[in-house]
C-alpha cells in the first residue's frame, strides 16, 4: 500500500511538471510572444537564418584551399603484350619478339592541394551571401509580423465566439420566458396562437445561432492553438475581455504617424530583390573574365607480382606535380552577351517593381488608416445603437404584454436587437484587427 501511494504521488508530480511546461492562460500580448517562439512558421524561419549562415560559409569555402586524397589499385589479370624488334635481342632483322613490361599489380596513393587564385564568379558569390542573409532576416521579420497578425485575429475570434455565446444564451433565456408566459396567456384564451408561433420562430433561430456559436468557440480556440504552436486540444484560457481590449486598441495618435518605408518589411524585401538582380548582372559579366587555379599533388606508387603492398618490404616510388589552370573565355557565339542582357533586363524590372512597391505601400497605408478610422467610428456607433436597440426591444415587450403591440412588432424589435448585438461584437474585433494591420505596415 505504501509503495502504491508513493507511485501515485510520483505520477501526479510528473503530470504537474508536464503541465507546467506550457502555460494555459494568455493575455493578447502573451499569446503573441508565445507564438513568436513556438509557431511552426516562426521555428522554420529561424532555421532559414541558420541555413543562410551555413550557405555563406559553403560559398566562402569554395575559394579556400581544397585537399583531396585518392588511393588506387590495379591487377592486370592479363597483361598487355608489346613487340620489340628482334635484332635488339640478337634475332634476325625484321622479326619481333613479344614482351611484357611491368608487374601485374600496382597501387597508388596521392594527395592533391587545389587553390583558386582568381574567379570573378566566386567574388560575386561571396557578395551574394550577404544579400541572401539579409533576405532571410527580412523573411523572418515578415513571418513574425504575419504570426502576430494571425494571433490577433485568432484571439479576437475566440473572444467574439465567447461573447456571442453569452449574449445568445441570455437572449434564449429571455425568449423562453416570453414564450412560456405567452403560452399561458394563449391557454387561457386571451391571445392568438400566432403570437406563440412568432415567438417559437424567433426562439428556434436564436437556438440555432447559439449552437453554432458553441461550435465556433471550440473551432476558434483550436485555430488559436494552432497559430501559437500548441496542440489543438490544449486547454487555453484567454484572460482578456473583448470590450476592455477594444478600448486599449483605440489609439488616434497612431493615425498621425508618418510612414517610414525603410522600416516596412515588404519594401526591404523589394530592396533585396534589387540587390540580387545587381549581383546576377555582375555574375554574368564576370563570366567573360579568365579564371586561374593552381594545384600541387604528391603521391606514391608501388608494383608487385602479388598483393603484398601492406608489407614493410614493399618498395614505393614517389612523384609530385605542380601546375596551373588558366581558362580564358574567347568566343561564345554571343551567348554571354545575351545572358548579360537578360540580367540587365531583370534588374530594370526589379527597379520598376521597387517603385511600384513604394506607391503600393503608400496606398496601403492610407487605406489602412481609413479602415481603422471607420472601425473606430462603427464601434462607437454600434455601441450607441446597442443601447437604443435594447430600449426599443424592452418597450415592445411591455407593449406586447399590455396588448398595445403585436407579436410581429415584438419579433421585429428582437431581431433588430440581435442584429445590433452581433454588429457591436464584430465592430470590436474590427477595431483590434484594423489597428494590427496598421502596425504591420509600420512594422511596430
Amino acid at each position: 500500500m505504501k509503495r502504491s501511494l508513493t507511485l501515485l504521488i510520483l505520477l501526479l508530480g510528473l503530470q504537474m511538471g508536464f503541465s507546467q511546461d506550457k502555460p494555459s492562460s494568455f493575455t493578447l500580448e502573451e499569446a503573441i510572444n508565445y507564438a513568436l517562439e513556438h509557431n511552426y512558421s516562426a521555428i522554420n524561419a529561424d532555421r532559414d537564418i541558420e541555413d543562410a549562415q551555413k550557405q555563406k560559409w559553403q560559398t566562402i569555402a569554395g575559394g579556400l584551399p581544397q585537399i583531396d586524397g585518392a588511393i588506387g589499385y590495379q591487377n592486370q589479370l592479363k597483361q598487355p603484350v608489346s613487340l620489340i624488334p628482334g635484332e635488339l635481342a640478337g634475332g634476325a632483322p625484321g622479326t619481333f619478339i613479344p614482351v611484357v613490361f611491368g608487374q601485374k599489380q600496382s597501387a597508388t596513393a596521392t594527395a592533391t592541394l587545389r587553390q583558386q587564385i582568381f574567379d570573378g564568379s566566386y567574388i560575386v558569390g561571396v557578395q551574394a551571401t550577404k544579400t541572401f542573409i539579409d533576405y532571410s532576416a527580412n523573411s523572418k521579420e515578415k513571418t513574425a509580423l504575419d504570426v502576430r497578425k494571425s494571433v490577433v485575429e485568432a484571439y479576437g475570434n475566440v473572444l467574439l465566439a465567447r461573447e456571442s455565446t453569452l449574449i445568445l444564451e441570455k437572449n434564449k433565456a429571455a425568449l423562453e420566458k416570453n414564450l412560456y408566459e405567452t403560452q399561458k396567456i394563449f391557454d387561457n384564451g386571451l391571445t392568438e396562437e400566432e403570437n406563440v408561433e412568432q415567438l417559437q420562430i424567433t426562439l428556434s433561430s436564436v437556438d440555432n445561432q447559439l449552437k453554432n456559436a458553441i461550435r465556433l468557440k471550440t473551432i476558434t480556440l483550436q485555430m488559436l492553438n494552432l497559430v501559437m504552436g500548441l496542440e489543438l486540444e490544449h486547454k487555453t484560457i484567454l484572460t482578456e475581455d473583448l470590450d476592455v481590449l477594444t478600448q486599449k486598441q483605440i489609439d488616434l495618435n497612431l493615425l498621425q504617424t508618418e510612414l517610414n518605408l525603410e522600416k516596412n518589411v515588404d519594401y526591404k524585401m523589394a530592396l533585396n530583390l534589387n540587390e540580387q538582380r545587381e549581383l546576377e548582372l555582375k555574375l554574368e559579366k564576370s563570366k567573360a573574365l579568365p579564371t586561374l587555379n593552381a594545384f600541387i599533388n604528391f603521391g606514391y606508387t608501388g608494383y608487385s607480382e602479388k598483393f603484398d603492398f601492406l608489407q614493410r618490404e614493399t618498395e614505393w616510388f614517389n612523384s609530385s606535380i605542380l601546375g596551373f589552370d588558366l581558362n580564358i573565355p574567347i568566343f561564345s557565339s554571343l551567348g554571354r552577351s545575351a545572358s548579360t542582357s537578360r540580367a540587365r533586363i531583370a534588374l530594370d524590372k526589379a527597379k520598376t517593381q521597387k517603385t511600384e512597391a513604394e506607391e503600393s505601400l503608400r496606398l496601403q497605408w492610407e487605406n489602412a488608416k481609413s479602415e481603422y478610422t471607420l472601425a473606430i467610428e462603427e464601434y462607437q456607433t454600434n455601441q450607441n445603437n446597442l443601447g437604443l436597440a435594447e430600449r426599443i426591444e424592452k418597450k415592445n415587450q411591455v407593449k406586447y404584454f399590455e396588448g398595445l403591440a403585436t407579436s410581429f412588432d415584438l419579433r421585429q424589435a428582437q431581431t433588430q436587437l440581435y442584429s445590433v448585438q452581433q454588429e457591436y461584437l464584430q465592430s470590436m474585433v474590427n477595431v483590434i484587427n484594423k489597428k494590427t494591420a496598421l502596425e504591420v505596415i509600420l512594422n511596430n
